[in-house]
């Protein structure tokens, strides 16, 4: 995998992004940029020298876990929302109990809110992304992370 590490300046305007979209003042992660502008956020003890030194001894497919893609705005991704959870306080939508099984079954809310991303939130859960079209907020939930019906 040719690793490309996020630099300085692009980190910051990501942080910047973020702060806007959801109030994410932190991001405690060495940022590395994956396949379909997917960011993925490594906070173990490796430095990015011995990450790079490993690479070249190993085959090093992913590092870190999946935390945003970058769109026309950024998405947090399902398990970012739950590592983020105490940073986040923008554009969340709380839901009921049955919006939750709603939406951990895949489908869509019917929730109308300006054109934008929202974090989902059930009681103290984070329950991931969606993208509101103004009339629905559009379903982002992996589907390996579904509710069987």
């Amino acid at each position: 995998m040719n690793i490309q590490f996020i630099k300085t300046p692009e980190k910051r305007r990501i942080l910047e992004q973020l702060n806007k979209q959801f109030g994410i003042e932190n991001l405690n992660f060495l940022l590395i940029k994956s396949a379909k502008e997917k960011i993925r956020g490594f906070s173990g003890q490796l430095s990015k020298e011995e990450i790079c030194q490993l690479s070249e001894i190993a085959n090093i497919e992913v590092i870190g876990a999946y935390m945003l893609r970058i769109e026309h705005d950024l998405r947090l991704s399902f398990d970012a929302t739950k590592l983020l959870s105490q940073e986040i306080k923008k554009n969340i939508i709380e839901i009921d109990e049955e919006q939750m099984k709603t939406w951990m079954q895949g489908f869509d809310l019917p929730i109308q809110k300006p054109s934008g991303t929202y974090v989902i939130k059930y009681r103290n859960l984070f329950l991931g992304c969606g993208k509101s079209n103004g009339q629905v907020i559009l379903n982002h939930v992996p589907k390996d992370r579904r509710l069987r019906k």
